[in-house]
């Protein structure tokens, strides 16, 4: 016979039965309400399972034979224009909520996801384990030799014993040294962070639904992970005036939170797979972490599964490979043990039966329908973002800008002018009325793939992750330093400056004063801002502040005025020989020079007062410069083969899954660490670095670090030598204006006459390039003639089926002209061409 639970404050969960009314309740509310709701699972087997019976039962009423919810336990909430959600208003189980992984304060912790990164986790887990097990086999050395070290000397065979104590000593010291070398080398290729979770709307009958999913996991790699989450969670929550926990024990929880329905799917080691749904805090998610710790659980056994003996009752047999996975059953265990132990005078004050007695049923707002379930992840960032903004938690730097600029992006969507904005930064987008406005705004704040923004590709540049990446810095960098119209001609009278349509949504955003009165310190709090967007997109993420002084007041008041040709044009022109170009394409590259595995770009260093105190001065700025005039300043050590090599490898290589191998086939070294003999001190060579490129761009077996990008573009490189003090100040063309900085021109009087030699090498390099400039600009040409061709003849189809009249005569004697003209400039350049086909054999 079956022994009676304890009565008592912890609750119990409600029957099977009561969850499918709750279900039924749900659906038909959201029904009326013209919303969508979760899946019916979710509802019975993650949000029912934290509710006491008696709770269900008020939340549901009957109303014309059909069961909804009651108008006082839910609210609507509306997000933006058209996104909407449904809260239900409830208490549940104290011990039923598990922290998010994607809190927006912890957004610094994670890396984009991809599955080359889930690969690493994988390897990363079994090299802490291995190195968790070479631990263990040296603590168990060491004490074998203390053993063996303090026996008597005169025993037989003392000598013997101890040499072989000492040498297994030694093996599992080396054992040690080699995993966590491997472990380092795994972590530094992360970056020093994991992939982010990913995670998606919920399916129903192949229909989204108002919960979220995550990826499939292994077992090991989802309590990792989520032991990741909660220990940074817990360093943040340590910046609190006050202890969380203690406050939650005295006082209880005196606030909503707000939780979604998640499922975790887990792959296990037997090969079996578990759904698991439960409630994720999307506020409060310190407090829900907080809450666990009272009660004396771990947040990845909420997700993963219970282990048995974490809530064993006295039947149970022991056996510790058992997990619970019904979330019923596992919190009226926790409610049963507890009530057990609050009913006994001598238990102890610190039993978390005594402590859990304000929380053992908490407020919540759970999400339980909304209008859009694919934009419901950036909904609910959105509304945690809002609820931090106003809050007196500190925010962590970064993470408070990133926070930031998803408002700033939800800012123009909401205003309906995110897709304007991307149509006149990016004028040659092969389809910008194609765009999925949710999968930009995904994008754009690194909460999904970077894939919805190939539609903003020219039609004949190849998709690809430098091309997307590049993409999404310049539609970023329009985002938060927007064009104004040009100032009208002056009369000498007092002219009121039109801003435009962007610039007030910006000033809105970031709470910045009238347009005339942008100074200095709006510029660099919006460069804070564009530094922490950009770093999203990155693996390895270094520090924000190496972009300040690349923007200037000028970009701030009038716009970044970025140069719009793709990433292959401007190599080609580059490689063609036209400085502007390469101006433009150093402003391409300096997200990559600063978020790269050694960092080229860093944060002001040195000290004005003296090289031998703090270092050679110099700024971001400074580093740019020096690179952009390396191009026409030529010194000895840098080719133009070099510095094109150098571009492609930084622009290409922050997606690179395999580590750099030396040209000779062996282990590459970086540029600083050559003098260093020991290897075991030197950094490791992970995805992402690049290999010095020799004068003729061929790689060579030198890693490039800072010590190799200051010593071939030395501070003193960003003043020509060659050009007079006049013309120094000189702005590079028309890609310089990309991040604002002041960079030298790229010509100027007082060159020394070139060597013919020199420039008969330097214009054969360059006609590989310009050829295919020139072959490109014919296919362009040719697939416009096609498509002019099909819609004349598509329109005299439809005039000869609707036996319409013919155009007047004046318009298409127009028409004719131009077409004459534009055809007589065609057979004027094939003629050229054949110019320069006998120029070619000549040459």
């Amino acid at each position: 016979m079956a022994s009676k639970r304890p009565a008592g404050i912890y609750p119990y969960i409600g029957t099977p039965m009561w969850a499918g009314y709750l279900a039924d309740a749900i659906e038909n509310t959201c029904e009326d309400q013209g919303l969508v709701p979760p899946p019916r699972a979710a509802i019975t087997e993650g949000l029912a399972t934290a509710l006491g019976e008696t709770e269900i039962k008020k939340l549901i009423i009957t109303s014309k034979g059909r069961k909804i919810l009651n108008p006082t336990a839910s609210r609507p909430v509306q997000s933006g224009s058209d996104d909407r959600v449904l809260l239900l208003i409830c208490d549940v189980h104290g011990a039923a909520v598990a922290p998010w992984d994607l809190n927006d304060r912890t957004v610094g912790i994670w890396s984009p996801p991809s599955p080359e990164a889930t690969r690493r986790v994988t390897e990363l887990i079994a090299a802490e384990t291995a190195l968790d097990a070479a631990k263990k086999t040296h603590r168990a050395a060491e004490k074998e030799r203390e053993t063996r070290r303090r026996a008597p000397s005169d025993e037989a065979h003392y000598a013997t014993a101890l040499a072989a104590a000492e040498s297994k000593l030694a093996d599992a010291t080396r054992q040690v040294r080699e995993a966590e070398q491997r472990r380092t080398a795994l972590l530094t290729s992360l970056g020093n962070r994991l992939p982010r979770p990913a995670v998606r709307a919920a399916e129903e009958d192949g229909e989204p639904m108002a919960a979220l999913v995550l990826a499939e996991q292994s077992y090991e790699q989802a309590v990792h992970v989520q032991r990741y989450a909660a220990g940074h969670l817990e360093r943040f929550g340590r910046t609190r005036g006050y202890d969380l926990a203690e406050s939650l024990v005295a006082a209880g929880q005196l606030s909503r939170g707000m939780s979604v329905l998640q499922q975790w799917r887990i792959k296990n080691a037997d090969g079996t797979r578990s759904e698991l749904w439960r409630m994720v805090a999307v506020t409060a998610n310190n407090r829900a972490l907080a809450r666990l710790d009272v009660f004396g659980l771990r947040p990845e056994h909420i997700v993963t599964g219970m282990p048995q003996t974490f809530v064993k009752l006295p039947s149970d047999k022991a056996d510790t490979g058992v997990r619970l996975l019904s979330q019923r059953e596992v919190l009226n265990r926790v409610s049963q043990r507890l009530n057990k132990a609050d009913a006994e005078e001598d238990t102890d004050p610190e039993h978390p039966a005594r402590r859990a007695t304000m929380i053992a049923t908490v407020p919540m707002e759970i999400v339980v329908g909304c209008s859009k379930p694919a934009a419901l992840e950036h909904v609910l960032r959105g509304l945690n973002v809002n609820d931090h903004l106003r809050g007196i938690q500190p925010y962590d730097e970064e993470a408070r800008l990133v926070a930031l600029f998803a408002t700033l992006v939800d800012a123009y969507a909401k205003n309906g002018k995110l897709v304007e904005l991307l149509d006149e930064t990016f004028p040659a987008a092969r389809g910008i009325d194609l765009l999925d406005l949710d999968g930009v705004r995904n994008a754009l704040t690194a909460n999904g793939p970077l894939d919805p923004l190939a539609a903003l590709l020219p039609a004949e540049e190849k998709v690809s992750p430098a091309a997307l990446r590049d993409i999404a810095v310049r539609a970023i960098t329009a985002l938060v330093f927007p064009e104004i119209p040009p100032a009208g001609p002056g009369n000498g009278k007092r002219q009121v400056r039109d801003t435009g349509k962007f610039w007030p949504i910006v000033r809105a955003s970031m709470q910045e004063p009238a347009w005339s009165q942008t100074k200095a310190p709006n510029a660099e709090n919006r460069t804070r801002l564009w530094s922490a967007a950009v770093a999203q997109l990155f693996l390895h993420r270094a520090n924000i502040l190496s972009a300040l002084g690349l923007f200037t007041v000028t970009d701030a008041k009038e716009g970044a005025n970025q140069d719009p040709r793709p990433l292959k044009e401007l190599l080609l022109r580059a490689e063609a020989g036209e400085p502007a170009a390469w101006a433009a394409l150093v402003r391409r590259m300096v997200p990559a020079l600063i978020h790269a595995p050694q960092p080229l770009v860093t944060p002001g260093q040195g000290s004005e007062a003296g090289a031998g105190r703090k270092g050679v001065r110099r700024s971001p700025a400074n580093a740019v410069a020096a690179l952009t005039m390396a191009y026409t300043a030529k010194p000895e050590n840098i080719s133009r083969a070099l510095l094109l090599a150098f571009a492609r490898s930084v622009l290409e290589h922050p997606d690179a899954v395999l580590a750099p191998k030396a040209p000779d086939g062996g282990k590459p070294v970086c540029y600083g660490e050559r003098a260093e003999k020991d290897e075991t001190q030197r950094s490791p060579i992970v995805p992402g670095m690049i290999l010095v490129p020799d004068l003729d761009g061929e790689p060579t077996g030198i890693v490039v670090d800072k010590a190799w990008f200051d010593d071939t573009f030395p501070p003193d490189l960003a003043q020509n030598p060659n050009q007079g003090s006049s013309t120094a100040a000189t702005t590079a063309g028309a890609g310089a204006e990309d991040n604002g900085t002041s960079v030298t021109s790229a010509t100027a009087n007082g060159h020394a006459p070139q060597d013919p030699r020199d420039r008969l090498a330097t214009l054969r390099q360059e006609m590989a390039a310009r050829i295919e400039l020139v072959e490109g600009s014919y296919q362009l040409a040719g697939t416009a003639a096609r498509e002019l061709m099909g819609r004349f003849g598509e329109a005299v189809d439809l005039r000869a089926e609707l036996e319409e009249d013919p155009l007047p005569a004046d318009q298409r004697i127009q028409w004719m002209e131009k077409l004459t003209a534009l055809r007589d400039a065609a057979k004027a350049s094939a003629a050229e061409l054949e110019s320069v086909e006998t120029l070619i054999l000549k040459l």
